[in-house]
């Protein structure tokens, strides 16, 4: 069995917040469980695992 790291870091790649799952799962899990917790900032930068239209909806601000 493996896991994944699931992380919010800030702009020195310092962790804000973490979230593990098991590696067979999808990015979208651990992106949703972190979701709430982003902070406020100007730009994001995430792997291509969590290009989704729900994700990019539920961080854009209109």
């Amino acid at each position: 069995m493996n896991t994944k790291l699931h992380a919010i870091c800030d702009s020195q790649g310092r962790p804000l917040n973490l979230f593990v799952t098991a590696g067979q799962v999808s990015d979208y899990i651990g992106a949703r469980a972190l979701l709430s917790s982003l902070p406020d900032v100007d730009w994001l930068l995430g792997d291509r695992g969590y290009d989704a239209d729900w994700f990019r909806e539920a961080v854009v601000v209109p």
